[in-house]
């Protein structure tokens, strides 16, 4: 491969993918787990994408516990509007569906109050991981998660 070749591929390749990455930004975005809550390293996030039961959701943290406002988080979608989420002693069902006990403090030492009971409102999601460690709807610094918070639909790549 001749020089000019060589310099050209090194220059374009960047460039073009550079070029495609910023055409699709408005609807796409790549994201890093940083955590250990979710199997997965590596997620597509599909912006505006309506979310439901089953699927991985990317919204904004409302901010409390060591996290900023605006930090984007990945969970499970547990429950929708209109289903009961419900405690017995420290272990949160939605439904039918246990999704796991309520500790009292963090891993960090945060102090965690346990989120209310009753039906999931309009427009808000129970979320949940399977990690026992997992900072999510069970607790009341998370709470549901409202549709003015939600980025997205989010997909592991590996």
């Amino acid at each position: 491969m001749s020089a000019k070749r060589l310099y050209l591929a090194c220059c374009l390749i960047p460039l073009v993918i550079a070029s495609a990455a910023w055409a699709i930004s408005p609807l796409l975005m790549v994201c890093i787990n940083l955590t250990g809550s979710l199997p997965g390293t590596l997620f597509v996030v599909i912006k505006g994408a309506a979310v439901h039961p089953g699927d991985l959701v990317a919204f904004h943290w409302r901010g409390g516990a060591s996290y900023p406002a605006g930090a984007l988080f990945i969970k499970q979608v547990i429950g929708g509007p209109g289903e009961v989420v419900w405690r017995q002693d420290q272990t949160y069902w939605v439904g039918a569906q246990r999704v796991g006990l309520a500790k009292s403090h963090s891993r960090a030492g945060i102090a965690l109050t346990p989120a209310p009971t009753g039906v999931i409102g309009a427009n808000e999601w129970f979320v949940a991981t399977p990690s026992a460690d997992s900072l999510d709807s069970r607790y009341a610094v998370s709470g549901n998660v409202r549709l003015e918070q939600v980025v997205g639909k989010a997909y592991a790549v590996f």
